[in-house]
């Protein structure tokens, strides 16, 4: 889990596919936010259509690649978390949450993690480095 954290970390700008509404691929950039008991946590807001998409079909990949040319893949279920707690460390680690959220206790936020898959891979020739999530 740590090598995933650290990929995330290191390369700040990721992009989460989504089934949109209209049962077409979306994908937009997204950035994870922390991870807290082996859970990879990330948020949004209940107002936009991703968290439509989400509550209407809670699978999702989120990629991104190093400027190495290794890159990260997760395939998994999103699952909606209402820990104040986690909401709290979002907003306190995160300046741009923090602008647009102001306090864990807005309703508008929203926080979730990812349950399923990681895959790390390069073009080493090495084997890809794979974790349950």
């Amino acid at each position: 889990m740590n090598q995933v954290v650290k990929f995330l970390e290191e390369n700040p700008v990721q992009y989460l596919a989504t089934i949109g509404l209209d049962g077409k691929a979306k994908v937009r950039p997204f950035m994870f936010m922390l991870e807290n008991e082996g859970k990879l946590y990330f948020c949004t807001s209940n107002q936009k259509p991703l968290f439509k998409e989400l509550k209407n079909s809670p699978y999702a990949e989120l990629t991104t690649a190093s400027p190495e040319f290794a890159w990260i893949r997760i395939s998994a279920k999103v699952v909606f978390s209402d820990d104040r707690d986690i909401k709290k460390e979002i907003i306190d680690k995160s300046e741009i949450v923090k602008a647009q959220y102001q306090t864990p206790d807005n309703p508008h936020l929203e926080i979730l993690y990812l349950e399923g898959k990681a895959t790390i891979a390069d073009f080493s020739g090495e084997p890809p480095k794979e974790f349950t999530i």
